[in-house]
């Protein structure tokens, strides 16, 4: 996963799942500017796997966590991956996908489950817990969080996205205690999305599992 080279940084031409945009506007008689940009809507799911008793999570590199992670004066156009290796980008996440499809966000869920770790969840099983805003000072996209257990014998593939659409993703388990150890460590490769997560599992079903 981390055997990445020539990275380049260019500029943003026309992309298929971002629009740059700035809204001006007045408040309290004051004129303000805000840039922004609008990106799809997205699900997450909080995986466990009830026949090892383990969480399941995804990994993959995220250009722009690695790219943040560089100090400014050397972001070049072409960026040093021996003094910044690509393993600086690689997040652990939960399993999630982007709405892109004109079907449920339950079907979407059990789609993303199925290619990016493999698990055949029914849409019945699937129980939704919260919807909120993400990034809500660049962009303000809807994520909905789900819950999903699952079983060895619901593994009817190995996973790992969408090699069409040219994802790259492993899978990780954690026990429950390795799962609160990780919450524990000052700085974590994870979005909040994550973090929010497992405390929800943690306070409403690790007790029952």
């Amino acid at each position: 996963m981390d055997k990445i080279n020539d990275i380049e940084i260019k500029p943003l031409g026309k992309s298929n799942f971002i629009t740059p945009l700035r809204m001006q506007y007045t408040q309290n008689g004051v004129k303000k500017i805000w840039d922004l940009i609008r990106i799809h809507n997205s699900v997450c799911i909080i995986i466990f796997n009830t026949t090892r008793k383990v969480l399941v999570f995804v990994k993959q590199f995220r250009p722009a966590v690695y790219f943040a992670g560089i100090p400014d004066k050397d972001r070049q156009t072409t960026i040093d991956t021996v003094k910044y290796p690509p393993e600086q980008g690689i997040t652990i996440e939960l399993c999630a996908g982007i709405v892109d499809k004109n079907v449920s966000l339950e079907e979407i869920a059990r789609i993303e489950v199925l290619e990016e770790c493999g698990y055949d969840v029914p849409v019945s099983k699937l129980e939704r817990i919260i919807s909120y805003r993400s990034g809500i000072g660049v962009c303000g996209d809807n994520q909905t969080l789900f819950y999903a257990e699952v079983t060895d014998n619901m593994k009817v593939g190995k996973g790992g996205g969408n090699l069409e659409e040219g994802e790259y993703i492993e899978t990780v388990e954690m026990t429950i205690p390795e799962a609160k150890k990780y919450l524990s460590k000052g700085v974590v490769l994870s979005p909040g999305g994550l973090l929010f997560g497992l405390l929800w599992f943690l306070q409403n079903k690790a007790n029952t599992c």
